[in-house]
């Protein structure tokens, strides 16, 4: 099944793109939502998710000084906005991508780690919280509010990232149930026999006229004598 226009949830391929319309899908809009609460996730952590004691210079982290915290929450939130640009540029291009396999595995991927950064996002929102709780506020200023936001916005991301998980697996469904509705085993046609000729009985069958049967002789018999 090479030629898969309409497959998995998409237009036709070959079909023009239309901004609006695109922008309107909720598999995008939930993927720019996500792009945007990763933005904001790395981007306090890195502006101010590291402070110093008044008495020294060296940073460390505002989560309980535990760096492990701190580079947790900026590689999730890394990753996660580079991954949205990389499947927002995959959903610009998918409807005009022909081949049905392609279109699988780029719905396959993007179920699969929509589905792992959900989990991770929990992941990261349950640790940032524990060890968020475990701090010293007297060792924290300005930064607390970044600390807050990136909590928040980390548990925000749970369910963006569950809803693209949601739409991923909505369209592998579609091309699954589009494959089965398509694909017609040979195996399982039956064959349909040969109908007699209309109108035809062997019960009423006639014998032609002008013949008949030759009966063998029972014996020899000589012939006349004149």
């Amino acid at each position: 099944m090479e030629g898969g226009g309409g497959a998995y949830g998409a237009a036709k391929a070959g079909g023009t793109f239309d901004l609006v319309r695109f922008v309107q899908q909720p598999q995008v809009l939930a993927r720019i939502v996500s792009a945007v609460f990763a933005l904001i996730v790395f981007a306090c952590l890195v502006g101010d998710g590291y402070t110093n004691l008044p008495e020294g210079t060296q940073l460390f982290c505002v989560f309980n000084h535990n760096e492990d915290a701190c580079r947790y929450g900026i590689g999730i939130g890394v990753v996660a906005f580079l991954a949205c640009i990389f499947f927002f540029m995959v959903d610009v291009y998918f409807p005009q991508i022909s081949n049905t396999t392609d279109r699988k595995y780029l719905v396959l991927a993007d179920l699969c780690f929509s589905g792992l950064w959900t989990f991770l996002w929990f992941i990261g929102f349950c640790f940032l919280t524990n060890q968020w709780s475990w701090t010293q506020l007297e060792h924290v200023y300005i930064e607390a509010d970044s600390a807050r936001a990136a909590i928040t916005f980390s548990f925000f991301s749970i369910f963006s990232w569950g809803l693209l998980l949601t739409f991923a697996y909505k369209r592998y469904k579609m091309g699954v149930e589009d494959f089965i509705q398509s694909y017609a085993d040979p195996s399982l046609e039956v064959s349909t026999p040969y109908s007699s000729y209309p109108n035809i009985s062997h019960e009423n069958y006639q014998q032609p006229p002008f013949t008949h049967t030759a009966e063998a002789p029972e014996g020899y018999q000589p012939p006349p004598v004149y």
